[in-house]
């Protein structure tokens, strides 16, 4: 058994599946989807199955649209910048190489933000995402195709990696952004439509899951969905990752002095799942041994060998392989890392958190609206 083992339903589908089966659906229908006359796939960013379940009487519509068994299993690692593009390309991070938050640039020998780095960071939207997206895939068969977004994602670094091909609408009001999709998708047939909603992920960060501000935003978001789906059009509701509570005293602080810390040139990733990059000549499995016994219940470890064999990232192409941490360092229950070294403490603020390995973060809806239903 691989060190570092992903938890949930293992009959559920994979994301990568998802946005395939939409472009089958408006074909030839081959697919696991009913045929549809256009298609929305909406992503609600942080907004896990468990937490669906937990707070339903807070989300009645969105509850109601599925059961236990209508959900799916995020990639790893669960973070947004690797399961959007999984989502929008129907590639593992393995291959499209977002493979964390913050990892490697083997090439400028330091590490680089998938989110909100490519300008900063000097990376390059177009040759770093490494896959065609579906609205790539989409506008080879003929199709329109739209991302309605906030405006302030529109020219984004990452929206030029994993939105290519698309037409992108800005509106910054969630219901506004549903009945946008709707009319988009029911206005031009054969139209693929994707909509973003991050209000719930942005709440659950700042204030955590369970905090009004959080079920607020659930609520919100909820309400979004009372307007009703055109005739023919289907749309599938699922999210990118789901989220758990870190409390202050589950913080392990990394500081000078801490054996963990020897012989590693750069901490990347993210506070529920390091990617630690270790100096030229390092022994990858020593340094593994140290990270275990040193971490004992707060974490799981695996050398990056190790990791790809055990398919964790999916098909690892070969420039990919230099951006995966030499070793993975996977935070057990509710448990981050942070490195205490760096004067910036304000990612110790977070609250809400994702990127590892438990069901809360793997497991998300994959809810059939519409043409869909049924």
């Amino acid at each position: 058994m691989p060190p570092i083992v992903p938890t949930g339903s293992l009959s559920a589908r994979s994301l990568t599946g998802v946005a395939p089966d939409i472009l089958r659906s408006l074909s030839d229908g081959s697919g696991d989807l009913r045929p549809a006359r256009s298609a929305v796939l909406f992503v609600i960013d942080g907004l896990g199955a468990h937490q669906l379940r937990a707070h339903a009487g807070h989300a009645r519509r969105l509850a109601a649209a599925g059961g236990k068994k209508d959900v799916a299993r995020t990639v790893f690692p669960s973070t947004t910048a690797a399961a959007l593009t999984s989502i929008l390309t129907g590639s593992d991070p393995g291959r499209h190489g977002l493979v964390g938050y913050r990892v490697l640039d083997p090439d400028q020998g330091r590490l680089a933000n998938q989110l909100n780095g490519y300008e900063r960071d000097g990376l390059d939207p177009a040759t770093w995402q490494r896959r065609p997206t579906i609205f790539e895939r989409a506008a080879a068969e003929g199709r329109r195709t739209f991302a309605v977004g906030l405006a302030e994602y529109s020219t984004s670094g990452l929206t030029a990696a994993i939105l290519r091909g698309a037409e992108y609408v800005a509106s910054d009001e969630i219901r506004m952004r549903v009945r946008v999709a709707y009319e988009l998708a029911a206005g031009e047939p054969g139209s693929l439509v994707y909509c973003y909603l991050p209000e719930i992920d942005k709440a659950g960060h700042r204030h955590g899951v369970d905090s009004e501000a959080w079920i607020s935003a659930l609520e919100e978001v909820d309400a979004a969905f009372a307007a009703p789906v055109p005739a023919g059009v289907g749309a599938l509701v699922t999210a990118d990752h789901g989220m758990v509570d870190v409390p202050r005293h589950r913080h392990v602080l990394l500081q000078d002095g801490d054996p963990r810390l020897d012989g590693v040139a750069h901490l990347g990733g993210e506070p529920r799942l390091l990617h630690v990059y270790l100096e030229p000549g390092s022994d990858a499995r020593a340094a593994a041994g140290v990270w275990t016994v040193a971490s004992g219940r707060t974490a799981d470890v695996a050398t990056r060998d190790e990791a790809i064999a055990a398919g964790l990232f999916g098909e690892v192409s070969d420039e990919v392989r230099p951006r995966i941490g030499d070793l993975l360092v996977a935070a057990r229950g509710s448990w981050a890392f942070y490195d205490d070294r760096l004067e910036d403490k304000r990612p110790q603020n977070m609250i809400g958190q994702h990127g590892s390995v438990t069901p809360e973060e793997v497991m998300v809806p994959l809810l059939r609206l519409g043409a869909y239903a049924g």
